[in-house]
């Protein structure tokens, strides 16, 4: 692995750790040249992810964008982002789990409200107010009851 200060292509491995979920490896290497330390990841490339849509359209998985929807329920409450890192690997790796190279966005949508109901219901019934877009107070009261069981 080229160093990234002095660029040498050669270094040691000193620690080597699974993270998310085994997905990935942390490495941290030392120079043998310059002596000094990095990170690196390594990670399977897997098959792209499509996600079909209720419309018909059919979209490459987007982690960023699942994350980004998450954090607009959770703003402003007590959650933290390694938290919705967090949730965001596990629900990718449970779509992944699924050996299926397409999934329903309405699985992906019900994973992060199971999610979120567990975290934190103010987050959860923000986010499911746009997911299942309630047209009324009354939908909106009917999932805050379904809450309260």
């Amino acid at each position: 692995m080229r160093c990234p200060f002095c660029k040498f292509d050669d270094s040691k491995v000193i620690d080597s750790r699974a993270s998310n979920q085994g997905r990935v490896i942390r490495r941290r290497r030392e120079c043998l040249e310059c002596g000094r330390r990095f990170t690196t990841k390594e990670h399977v490339e897997e098959a792209p992810l499509m996600v079909a849509k209720s419309d018909g359209r059919r979209q490459i998985y987007d982690q960023e964008k699942l994350k980004a929807s998450i954090q607009i329920a959770c703003n402003k409450r007590p959650i933290s982002t390694a938290k919705i890192d967090e949730i965001v690997s596990a629900i990718e790796g449970r779509l992944r789990d699924q050996s299926q190279e397409e999934v329903q966005s309405r699985q992906v949508g019900e994973l992060v409200m199971q999610y979120l109901k567990d975290l934190d219901e103010v987050a959860y019934v923000r986010f499911a107010s746009v997911y299942r877009n309630f047209q009324d107070k009354e939908e909106f009261m009917t999932e805050l009851q379904e809450l309260e069981r």
